[in-house]
């Protein structure tokens, strides 16, 4: 019922925030499909006092054009996040899994 999702978020909120297992409500309106999907394509920056910043911008199954658009968007939401800009990123390498990083800037 609607009453119940409204409080799992204020009692299991902290503990599942801190894990990054947040849970997204899904209504009886809610399409399913486009809900997995809008979910999938989420990106979390997860900043804590490191000076490193490691983000999952896509997968195997993603064209280059696709990956390149993702690391855009990354890179400039991120940035724009930060208090002096371009002036607080030091390097951006991107990985993949088993690859070697290669340097962006």
């Amino acid at each position: 019922s609607d009453v119940v999702l409204r409080k799992i978020p204020l009692i299991l909120g902290p503990g599942l925030n801190k894990a990054g297992k947040f849970p997204t409500a899904i209504t009886h309106s809610d399409s399913l499909v486009q809900k997995i999907e809008e979910i999938k394509s989420t990106i979390k920056f997860q900043a804590k006092k490191t000076i490193c910043l490691a983000v999952a911008i896509g997968n195997v199954n993603m064209s280059v054009d696709e990956l390149a658009a993702n690391i855009n968007l990354s890179v400039n939401f991120l940035v724009s996040l930060l208090k002096k800009n371009w002036q607080n990123v030091r390097a951006l390498y991107v990985k993949s899994t088993m690859g070697k990083p290669q340097r962006l800037y």
